[in-house]
């Protein structure tokens, strides 16, 4: 019984040190300031660490509208599995949690959860970006285009790395046009 006792306090004093280390990492890096309306509007998926609602996308695409109301509507849609796989859609609505730089936000699925999002990354002409979780478990590389460089997408891909991401479990999205 002694020793069942010390063997469950050892695993929780190893449970609490992953939970402390993995709290030590710097928060992502953010945009100083999103200017919300032009942000709106669809972005393609070209490279992500995916969730698991993500895997085997095609032509995966976001679309942001601004409402009044401040929240943002937000539609995600893609083939699955391949190019003319069946359309899924899912919708989720923004609320700007950080209304000063408008980086942070909260995407709601599933009432009364917010999931963490991040823009860490955003072209000045806000034609591409990188959207990252203080986790570091899941990050997408967008752009306004269904492609783009094989030059952007590697220096995006180090930024994702230099934000503490494993650059090797990104995935390309295959897009048509892409």
């Amino acid at each position: 019984m002694v020793l069942r006792i010390v063997a469950l306090a050892c695993i929780a004093a190893l449970a609490a040190c992953a939970t402390v280390s993995g709290n030590n990492r710097p928060p992502v890096t953010l945009v100083p300031r999103v200017d919300l309306p032009r942000f709106m509007g669809n972005w393609y998926v070209i490279a992500s660490i995916p969730t698991r609602l993500e895997n085997g996308a095609h032509n995966a695409m976001e679309n942001y509208r601004l409402d009044p109301d401040g929240t943002i509507p937000t539609t995600f849609t893609f083939n699955a599995d391949a190019f003319d796989g069946p359309v899924k859609s899912y919708t989720s609505r923004g609320f700007v949690l950080d209304e000063k730089s408008g980086a942070i936000w909260g995407q709601q699925y599933i009432w009364p959860i917010k999931a963490d999002y991040r823009i860490s990354w955003l072209s000045p002409d806000y034609t591409q970006t990188v959207i990252t979780r203080d986790k570091r478990d899941y990050v997408w590389i967008m752009a306004r285009t269904p492609s783009i460089s094989s030059q952007d997408l590697a220096r995006l891909t180090e930024f994702v790395a230099s934000q503490g991401y494993d650059p090797a479990r990104l995935r390309k999205v295959p897009q048509k046009g892409g």
